[in-house]
């Protein structure tokens, strides 16, 4: 099966980058990767001075980059949310049918909780706000069901009701895999997915086969970074 590696902040190394561009990129995705993994430890109330210490950087770089805190957590979440539907956008490229392609991102995201815990913590602590973003899956989902009731595959009336209730089964499932280890997360994630096909108007007996398809591997990177 083909991998994809779950890798940290993406530090950018563009044509016409300076030693000191590539320095302040370095430290502003530590300054990230630091809330991103304050978030999943359920630890966002820490003083500004704390983050600087886990990112390992100087308490005057956080200003060179934020304003407040606060600015640092979004800038922590969306850069989560993208990473994340860029993922699944790499990982459904190969597929010609966007039933399909939504059940492989539905199924890849539920076993992602496991996967890469503090990267799916990170992607929940938004809640809600995960299915009306304009970042991550939630546009990419949209358009999926769009082009699914296009092509007759599915028979949902309004797709934006219907990423609504396949948001609300997505966010429930992953806290569901937190708070249930003992539960087995591919064969609850397929029956979710399953649910959820059906109630966009997919055949139960489609619906059943595309949840039994084989799934491109997903990997965390060599140093256990997700965020």
């Amino acid at each position: 099966m083909t991998e994809a590696p779950v890798a940290g902040p993406d530090v950018p190394d563009k044509p016409g980058m300076t030693r000191t561009d590539r320095r302040k990129a370095r430290t502003r995705a530590s300054l990230v990767r630091a809330a991103q993994q304050l978030i999943a430890e359920g630890r966002s109330s820490v003083p500004i001075l704390e983050i600087t210490q886990l990112a390992d950087v100087g308490m005057g770089s956080f200003y060179n980059h934020f304003e407040t805190k606060d600015d640092l957590f979004q800038a922590a979440v969306d850069d989560a949310l993208e990473r994340h539907g860029t993922l699944m956008d790499a990982l459904t490229a190969d597929l010609d049918d966007p039933a399909e392609a939504f059940a492989q991102s539905f199924r890849l995201t539920g076993r992602l909780h496991r996967v890469a815990p503090e990267l799916s913590k990170v992607l929940l602590s938004y809640g809600p706000g995960m299915v009306t973003s304009g970042r991550g899956l939630a546009p990419r989902a949209l358009r999926d069901i769009r082009l699914a009731v296009e092509a007759g595959r599915f028979t949902v009336a309004d797709p934006e009701i219907g990423l609504t209730v396949a948001g609300g089964a997505a966010l429930a499932l992953g806290q569901l895999l937190h708070d249930r280890p003992e539960r087995d997360d591919a064969t609850t994630t397929d029956e979710t997915t399953e649910a959820v096909l059906r109630m966009l108007g997919l055949p139960p007996e489609e619906a059943a086969e595309l949840c039994r398809r084989p799934l491109p591997e997903v990997r965390v990177a060599a140093d256990g970074s997700v965020a």
